[in-house]
């Protein structure tokens, strides 16, 4: 689960961790109280929505100024004129793709001196099983970039969780920063405290870019990016209700009451496939034919037939969705099972567009005579590259 920065960033003041003073702004009756408050003389305006490169993105509506997402301002006045400008509009950044964000809420900041700017995350290492630090001194800029470019300034530090995080870990860190004297010990006591907030809350990752040194020496969080573990999320109801459920796709608000594993992608072939790796290989088969599917759907091993249904209607419901490919491999889910929850949401929902069912393992004649004997207009696959030559000529056949 996604947060805003502005909850983010509350979450790690809770925590001890060095950020700037700033406001949420629901509306424009909220900044008075915020500019004020923070005293200026320079306010930052930030637009807080679930993607990154805000600062460089666009407003769709012409009358939203020429500046991007994150704007300074040097008077209250100014502040009032940004939020009139950027709350209720359409940004477009590379992250939101074309259609881009709506800006419900903005968080006004105190304006920071920068002297320097530095990469740092947190996030659990699979290979060790731990969390690890990842730090760089090129902050400012997508990680991504500097992995390709510059690798060697990269520094990956990870944290026993028997131990937590010990002195050695922020000399490390100072080291790989190029920090000494009081910033050392700066660097020491962040990369604690956020460590402390990592673990605290659950989360998934932490992106602090950039991490800044002020013109006055002091450490700060300028910006932060949370993700939380959702399997945890039980332990956090109060962490729970930070979800902001208009940054999330209805499809996948939908698939989350049913426990399903959905993510919306841009292509037009439909996937239900049990498995996140078989899930990833369907992916993969359909862009090797010539086409894009139009979401990422694990139905899981256990699935029932209603969870099948529901997936099925959650599929149908995209209206960019011009063909169905099921790929099923039956181990602990049974094909039959499968099967029948395929009829009943096409008994449920109809259908409009071509359908390709590959089933394999448990239970499969059971399962293939179900569907053989519905009366669908299915066709049948014998295996994964049967199935997504089948769909995508179908699909193309219909363009």
């Amino acid at each position: 689960m996604n947060i805003h920065e502005y909850q983010a960033k509350s979450i790690l003041r809770e925590h001890g961790a060095p950020v700037p003073n700033g406001f949420p702004i629901f509306s424009l009756d909220d900044v008075d109280n915020a500019a004020n408050a923070l005293g200026g003389p320079v306010w930052v305006v930030k637009s807080q929505i679930h993607a990154g490169g805000r600062g460089k993105g666009k407003f769709v509506e012409p009358d939203a100024g020429e500046a991007g997402g994150v704007r300074l301002s040097r008077s209250v006045d100014e502040v009032k004129a940004n939020v009139r400008q950027m709350l209720g509009r359409t940004l477009v950044t590379l992250q939101t793709g074309p259609a881009g964000k709506q800006v419900n809420r903005l968080y006004v900041e105190e304006g920071s001196d920068i002297a320097k700017e530095f990469y740092l995350s947190a996030l659990v290492d699979r290979d060790s099983g731990h969390v690890a630090f990842v730090v760089s001194t090129e902050g400012g800029m997508n990680i991504e970039d500097v992995a390709h470019s510059h690798p060697e300034k990269i520094h990956t530090i990870t944290v026993d969780p028997a131990t937590g995080v010990q002195p050695h870990h922020g000399r490390t860190i100072a080291k790989a920063l190029g920090l000494s004297g009081d910033l050392a010990k700066q660097a020491g006591s962040v990369v604690e405290k956020l460590y402390g907030a990592f673990v605290a809350t659950d989360m998934a990752m932490l992106e602090v870019n950039p991490l800044i040194v002020t013109k006055d020496g002091k450490l700060r969080c300028l910006d932060a990016k949370v993700t939380f573990d959702s399997n945890a999320l039980y332990r956090h109801p109060e962490l729970a209700e930070l979800r902001d459920l208009t940054e999330e796709d209805e499809k996948e608000i939908e698939a989350s009451k049913h426990d399903l594993a959905y993510i919306a992608l841009d292509g037009t072939i439909g996937c239900m496939v049990n498995g996140a790796g078989l899930a990833m290989a369907t992916l993969d088969i359909i862009k090797l034919y010539g086409e894009e599917p139009a979401n990422f759907l694990d139905v899981g091993g256990g699935a029932t037939e209603e969870k099948v249904t529901a997936a099925f209607k959650i599929i149908t419901a995209d209206p960019q969705v011009k063909g169905i490919l099921v790929n099923i491999f039956g181990g602990i889910m049974k094909c039959d099972v499968i099967a029948r929850g395929v009829i009943a949401a096409v008994k449920a929902v109809g259908l409009q567009v071509p359908l390709v069912v590959r089933l394999e393992g448990t239970n499969v004649e059971e399962g293939k005579r179900i569907i053989a004997e519905s009366g669908l207009n299915v066709l049948p696959a014998d295996d994964l590259d049967d199935a997504a030559q089948k769909i995508v000529a179908a699909v193309k056949k219909g363009a």
